[in-house]
């Protein structure tokens, strides 16, 4: 797939292996990148290594992988959010990333000052199954 004929979400989702691959050495097994709006939510599936994994299996150890990966994140997202940039046009405001260490899920969300709640879901859900945001007032 070149350039040219790739979608965004799927330059995005390159960028992202790429960017994961270099600050850790390890590329995740798949990348998921949604974009609604002005927020972009990149999920790393199978991000992290048997290592942090094993670490992770207690609550302290689980604390301890999710803090080095947020400050990893903050340390070295410069050149994905630059890529970000290149490849949207637009610029990224804000960045963070999350850890979910008994999966492995690392969650990167490049947002303008939205909350952001993510929920990963057990299985896949059918994409035409459901569609549409809420307006300002309804519940």
């Amino acid at each position: 797939m070149t350039q040219s004929n790739s979608t965004v979400a799927e330059q995005i989702a390159l960028a992202a292996k790429t960017f994961e691959h270099r600050r850790t050495g390890r590329a995740p097994k798949s990348v998921t990148v949604v974009l609604t709006e002005n927020t972009l939510v990149i999920t790393l599936h199978g991000a992290l290594s048997e290592a942090e994994k094993a670490v992770a299996k207690d609550p302290a150890g689980a604390a301890q992988v999710q803090e080095f990966h947020r400050q990893l994140f903050a340390n070295s997202s410069e050149w994905l959010r630059e890529e970000i940039k290149r490849i949207t046009g637009v610029e990224v405001r804000e960045a963070m990333a999350e850890v979910e260490p008994t999966t492995g899920i690392v969650v990167q969300a490049f947002t303008s000052g939205t909350v952001v709640q993510v929920f990963l879901l057990a299985s896949n859900v059918t994409a035409g199954t459901w569609s549409g945001i809420v307006p300002d007032g309804h519940s």
